[in-house]
């Protein structure tokens, strides 16, 4: 075993951006899990669909980076719980158009509106300066 004292994991970069990012995940999972018993991919497809419109499921995989088969789990977990329809593509039968129904739209407002709380609480720990960083540096290494 080695005794290099010299690396932290807890500096190495990659990994302080997932304990954040799971971190604040986790706490804002409450709000989509407690109330509508979805999980993380769940609130993610809920999330496109309500934010973007009716799109396919390769089309949110797209946007989202999420994993194919995520993405049908958590389609057909919304489509069991009434949230979401799918409806064949008028142009190519192989792909299916996912929509958020009537409940799935008041889901995803209620869902949307916590989701705007939680941001909030989490950026006034922060500066104003220490967000526009922050969200800078996020956003530049979201673009490697």
């Amino acid at each position: 075993m080695s005794n290099n004292t010299d690396f932290d994991l807890r500096d190495f970069l990659p990994y302080a951006l997932n304990q954040a990012a799971e971190a604040t995940s986790l706490a804002f999972q409450k709000q989509y899990r407690q109330r509508y018993g979805m999980l993380r991919t769940e609130w993610r497809v809920l999330f496109h669909l309500g934010r973007y419109g009716a799109m396919t499921a390769k089309e949110i995989c797209d946007r989202a980076s999420l994993h194919k088969t995520k993405v049908s789990r958590a389609v057909r977990a919304l489509e069991q719980k009434r949230f979401l329809t799918r409806a064949p593509q008028e142009t190519d039968r192989r792909h299916e158009a996912l929509a958020l129904t009537k409940q799935g739209e008041v889901v995803f407002r209620e869902l949307y509106e916590a989701a705007r709380a939680y941001d909030t609480a989490l950026a006034s720990r922060f500066t104003p300066q220490e967000r526009d960083v922050l969200r800078r540096c996020l956003q530049k290494i979201a673009e490697m």
